[in-house]
């Protein structure tokens, strides 16, 4: 049953990813009626195609997004319990450590591993030239993740929309006019959780978003490696499934790409990932490939998100450009944005994550 026209709802939140749909939650919570509109499935896109690592002291992230991934950690536990009471599904943490390479360059960390701790840690594991640090850094997995949020959501009075693009939206009066080929919304407030397809969902001011392609592969853990801790170099990473419905295999990645939304896999790269993560840990290379896939993260042009107002458009609001981290900083985007929104005092300063920002000169 279509409603072709709406205006009993506070805030209408384009895109069902992790992102989103945390959103959704939060504001729920909060107190306000929400609406979730989806252009295809609910976590369809890059939610489910992530590897899962909450990689808050990834040496490659910005510096500027320390605060909101530390944030984030910290909110992580009481997320998943909120998740559980709502949907009946407990999400576990399937790893809790990290084997971090050291960036060529830095001359020795007194964190640093030995190889005989190396050894001990992970026989099976070949360093080559990488001289590793053990983090203290957890991750999950994002399919399991993805299904208890969902029945979480299913479990509220949210109304989620799949197949519903927006085709565009204006502010009248105090309001937003949302147009979708169902017919038209109208919302208090409109948040652009888009991702990779923000820039076609939203007029940006000035920094575009733009869909960066990884490839993936999943294999079977031999029995001869019981991996319980994610390895992580400058070119690959291997993240174990120790737990849930996927426990017993590891996810190998990811190509960084420029290729529009174009998802197409090429067995050439796929072989690539294998032929790093052998090298790495050789009783890989016979492991069985279980699957492959590709997923488009949303990449801004300094690599920190967008989360703010959007400056040319009244109760317009954005919350995208996560790049590699959307599974990692959605407790903390759900958290701060409800806070802008319901305009709540900020628990962290947004000044780095303003859309307004200025666009980054290229070096």
């Amino acid at each position: 049953m279509h409603h072709p026209c709406f205006s009993d709802r506070d805030i209408c939140i384009a895109g069902a990813g992790i992102i989103g749909l945390s959103l959704a939650l939060e504001l729920q919570h909060r107190g306000a009626s929400v609406t979730v509109l989806d252009r295809a499935t609910p976590l369809g896109e890059a939610s489910t195609a992530a590897a899962g690592m909450l990689a808050a002291a990834d040496p490659h992230n910005p510096p500027q997004l320390r605060s909101l991934a530390d944030l984030s950690l910290s909110l992580y536990p009481a997320f998943l319990d909120s998740l559980h009471v709502l949907s009946g599904i407990r999400v576990p943490f399937q790893t809790h450590n990290t084997l971090q390479a050291i960036p060529p360059g830095v001359l020795n960390s007194t964190n640093e591993l030995t190889p005989e701790d190396l050894a001990h840690l992970l026989p099976a594991l070949n360093p080559g030239d990488h001289r590793f640090l053990l983090v203290d850094e957890r991750s999950v997995d994002p399919r399991q993740l993805a299904t208890a949020l969902l029945a979480a959501i299913h479990a509220t009075a949210i109304d989620l929309r799949p197949n519903t693009p927006v085709l565009s939206t204006r502010s009248v009066n105090n309001a937003v006019e949302i147009q979708t080929p169902a017919g038209i919304l109208h919302a208090k407030q409109f948040v652009d959780c888009t991702g990779a397809w923000a820039s076609i969902t939203s007029r940006l001011p000035n920094l575009q978003v733009a869909p960066k392609k990884g490839q993936l592969l999943a294999v079977s853990l031999p029995s001869s490696l019981p991996l319980h801790v994610v390895v992580r170099t400058p070119s690959i990473y291997i993240v174990p499934r120790t737990s849930g419905p996927n426990a017993g295999r590891a996810v190998i990645g990811a190509t960084i790409e420029d290729a529009g939304f174009n998802k197409t896999l090429h067995p050439s790269d796929i072989a690539h990932l294998r032929s790093l993560a052998a090298a790495l840990l050789p009783p890989l290379a016979g492991a069985p490939q279980l699957e492959a896939w590709a997923g488009l993260r949303p990449a801004t042009p300094d690599g920190l998100p967008l989360l703010g107002a959007l400056p040319t458009q009244p109760n317009h609001f954005i919350a995208t450009g996560h790049y590699r981290d959307g599974i990692l900083l959605a407790p903390a985007t759900a958290h701060v944005m409800a806070q802008l929104i319901l305009d709540i005092a900020l628990s962290i300063d947004l000044e780095p994550f303003s859309p307004a920002r200025a666009k980054p000169q290229r070096p």
